[in-house]
């Protein structure tokens, strides 16, 4: 028995050390040594500073940036309460906020239909993209605001659509936050966001 308790505890010392210690400091290693973007959360830096993460949504509020898709992460887009409502469709909290924010948005560009990721959230509340439609649908308040054409501004998004994952996989779409970078890049930068 006694015999038995030791191999049992050693056992237990030897496995948390390999697999709790060593192997996660390797893999950690490995990863910063081998993919250190990916690794470090694919941070977006601007003027030695950090606005963002490639991976991780944020509201856009000014009328001269291009919104995200709604979140209903904690306050918004809180990576620490990632998750989705959980309100269903007979939810009068949920029909509210989706016909306010149709609402707005068809004031915005009264002759195009809102895209649906304009009005639902994701599953994590975390999604950094939104589809070519719901850029587009965008795109007159974006020129309007920045004085820049339309088809300035939809070479912009052209440029950062990406394709499907490896060319069938997934939606095209387009990463709202690289989106407006690169507008502040051509045009000056509009009211604080």
């Amino acid at each position: 028995m006694k015999k038995n308790l030791v191999t049992a505890v050693l056992m237990t010392l030897v496995t948390t050390v390999l697999f709790g210690l060593l192997f996660p400091l390797l893999i950690t290693g490995l990863a910063q040594v081998m993919f250190p973007k990916q690794a470090n959360g694919q941070l977006v830096s601007r003027n030695g500073h950090v606005v963002g993460s490639r991976l991780i949504g944020q509201s856009f509020s000014s009328p001269g940036y291009f919104y995200s898709r709604p979140s209903a992460a904690g306050t918004g887009y809180d990576a620490g309460n990632s998750a989705g409502s959980n309100l269903g469709p007979t939810n009068q909290a949920l029909i509210a906020r989706v016909k306010g924010d149709a609402n707005r948005l068809q004031g915005e560009n009264p002759s195009a239909a809102v895209p649906m990721d304009l009005l639902t959230t994701s599953g994590s509340g975390l999604d950094p993209h939104i589809s070519p439609e719901a850029a587009e649908f965008q795109v007159p308040r974006i020129a309007q605001e920045r004085g820049l054409s339309e088809n300035v501004v939809r070479d912009v998004v052209g440029q950062h659509t990406e394709p499907r994952q490896f060319g069938f996989l997934g939606e095209p779409r387009v990463n709202v936050l690289e989106l407006n970078l690169a507008l502040d890049e051509i045009s000056p930068k509009p009211a604080a966001h």
